[in-house]
């Protein structure tokens, strides 16, 4: 089969940011991730052994080429919001996962013995640096990917198949590198020379466990975000007129706000049942609640 029947079919199901990455080993990554480990810019949340993260061959052994796909997240801009825009429609986690299967069905129909490994969000490669490699984005200065069509308001997804595609090539571009969100990230965790402390990120400080330091409480207080946040994204020109996302699922039955009252009220049984299929739930009750309750100015119960 040839990549562009593959792109095709991709297309006909909503999919129109697609490449393929070569299978490595990256070694120009492992340097870059080396230097980080020295800088102390690692959260805990990162696959922590690195031949697992520059090595595809340690996933899957008979990895022949890697299909990266973009899935397009923006539904607009609304007021009076505490979550980030990548939460409002239901988790990217079972969308794009979803839909690569279908990518997954369509190959093994048509290629024998095919064999292959989902990712969205959730494996040992950094999906970054797989967007990049597969031409379908470019880094931006905030360490984001930025796609010519969307922005990059874009959700990664990735598949390992023992299936040869020929590999797409990097984009020769960056972004323009106004340093809007250098100025402009609350934490000051975007260092301008595309490296970021994500320790100071006010995202990851809305997941983080356990209390919150001083500095970091009155980061929160100051964003008003209980989950996420996207001033990086939305004060970067590439995210202007971008088009609203074609995935349904993303768009229905969004949700923009959470609810101090309920949140303090609801049982943990019934936070996982009401918001189990939103990406905000992944750290449970209790972080949103000790977020939301920082950001209201309460007091923690």
């Amino acid at each position: 089969m040839k990549k562009e029947e593959l792109k095709d079919f991709c297309k006909s199901i909503g999919i129109d940011c697609v490449g393929i990455a070569g299978v490595g080993p990256y070694y120009d990554l492992e340097k870059i991730i080396k230097q980080r480990l020295l800088n102390g810019y690692i959260t805990g949340m990162e696959e922590p052994i690195i031949e697992n993260r520059v090595n595809p061959k340690e996933t899957m052994e008979n990895v022949k080429s890697i299909i990266v796909c973009a899935f397009p997240y923006y539904i607009g801009d609304f007021d009076e919001c505490n979550l980030s825009k990548y939460c409002y429609g239901e988790d990217y986690h079972i969308v794009v996962k979803d839909m690569l299967q279908q990518i997954c069905n369509y190959l093994s129909d048509n290629i024998d013995n095919f064999e292959y490994k989902i990712f969205a969000d959730n494996g040992p490669l950094v999906d970054r640096y797989l967007a990049y490699l597969s031409g379908i984005g470019y880094f931006g200065i905030n360490n984001n990917i930025i796609t010519d069509e969307y922005g990059s308001y874009v959700f990664i997804g990735y598949i390992m198949s023992n299936y040869e595609f020929k590999s797409d090539t990097p984009l020769e571009k960056t972004c323009i590198k106004c340093g809007k969100c250098v100025k402009y990230c609350p934490g000051n965790a975007i260092l301008g020379n595309y490296e970021m402390n994500p320790k100071r990120c006010l995202s990851y400080i809305t997941q983080k466990k356990g209390e919150l330091e001083e500095e970091e409480e009155k980061i929160l207080k100051e964003n008003k975000k209980v989950f996420g946040c996207d001033i990086c994204q939305d004060i970067c020109p590439h995210n202007k007129n971008i088009p609203i996302t074609s995935i349904e699922r993303f768009k229905q039955e969004a949700i923009f706000k959470l609810d101090i009252e309920e949140i303090n009220d609801i049982s943990n049984k019934e936070f996982k049942r009401k918001y189990g299929n939103r990406a905000f739930s992944w750290r449970g009750k209790n972080i949103i609640k000790r977020n939301i309750n920082i950001v209201s100015e309460e007091p923690n119960e």
